[in-house]
């Protein structure tokens, strides 16, 4: 039990351990429903806006024989399962939807969804990573008065600690696009999030990839980083014992260099808002007249209104980031500037 109190890891493999371990907190089927707010489980219309973009991917792939719509992070399979009832039936009989998840298959989910432990080898449509990025474990590191330190952590306790200077490949990524300034700033060491995107990228033959996520550029990089922890829907110290989910906000940036380089041939990095407002989700309320004419109809419009109200606030949901990237296709009309 002492070697366990005592034990001092870096935080990539202590986060790693705490959610994809053994008995881990994603391993043993935690639902991200159950402990914070998701566009997915906010309102079905952030599927309804994911289905009219992947109507817009189709059209640009030709509308081929099979379309892919890959799920990366699926959870509860719900956004697939959402995304299935807004689909128009010609589109729908030609999807091939993939839930790529490690806990278990939910009973409920649609027999029609396969379900798997890891990326498709080729993917031919649209890949969604919504909120997957920002689970990717990965380490932290602190300028202290004798220079750059790994933080090594007490999984048990969160209890931190300077560990060794940083490795070359730690080093090169701050480097570019981290760079600490003074003792006590922090930054999260992103190129695991950046392999991970390549990899999702790489996978494309044609089509789209999507990542949506808690995100910061260059410009705004926090001095002392974003790792936090999440249960029954509070914050929590960012404790790696399994207990709670541990997260942090990713370099989206940094990450749209990397798809790039895995062969990525247009790119759109924006906000959640501006996406979900082209892609139809206005927030707008419906005319007050409506309310006279067809009142079930003004109290459908009405929550739809508040649902995007919620979806694309600048302060919450709207500001998160959004890193769309296509192989072998344009940008969708609908997302160009």
């Amino acid at each position: 039990m002492e070697a366990l109190v005592t034990e001092w890891l870096p935080w990539r493999t202590a986060m790693d351990r705490a959610l994809y371990g053994e008995g881990g907190f994603y391993r043993r089927g935690e639902r991200p429903a159950e402990h914070f707010r998701t566009s997915v489980h906010a309102s079905p219309r952030f599927a309804l806006a994911i289905a009219r973009l992947l109507v817009e991917v189709d059209a640009l792939l030709g509308r081929p024989d099979r379309v892919d719509i890959v799920d990366i992070g699926a959870g509860s399979g719900r956004l697939l399962s959402n995304i299935l009832a807004c689909v128009p039936s010609e589109l729908a009989s030609r999807l091939a939807p993939t839930a790529v998840e490690i806990a278990p298959r939910p009973s409920d989910t649609p027999s029609q969804i396969a379900w798997r432990s890891r990326l498709p080898e080729r993917i031919t449509g649209l890949a969604v990573a919504n909120e997957w990025l920002d689970n990717v474990p990965l380490d932290v590191v602190e300028r202290t008065p004798d220079g750059v330190r790994t933080v090594l952590v007490q999984p048990s306790t969160g209890t931190e600690r300077p560990g060794p200077a940083p490795s070359d490949e730690d080093r090169d990524w701050l480097e570019d696009w981290w760079p600490l300034q003074e003792p006590g700033d922090r930054a999260e060491v992103g190129h695991p999030r950046c392999a991970a995107w390549a990899s999702v990228v790489g996978r494309v033959s044609r089509g789209l990839a999507l990542a949506v996520d808690y995100s910061h550029s260059r410009e705004s990089r926090p001095s002392y980083g974003t790792l936090t922890g999440y249960r029954d829907g509070l914050t929590v110290p960012a404790v790696p014992d399994g207990s709670c989910d541990v997260t942090a906000h990713v370099a989206l940036d940094a990450c749209t260099a990397a798809g790039e380089r895995a062969g990525a041939t247009s790119t759109l990095l924006t906000t959640q808002r501006t996406a979900l407002r082209a892609l139809g989700l206005s927030g707008a309320r419906p005319p007050v007249d409506l309310a006279h004419r067809d009142p079930r109809s003004y109290v459908a419009a009405l929550c739809h209104a508040g649902e995007d109200a919620e979806l694309t606030d600048p302060s919450g949901l709207g500001g998160f980031g959004w890193l769309a990237q296509t192989v072998g296709i344009a940008l969708p009309a609908v997302l160009r500037p």
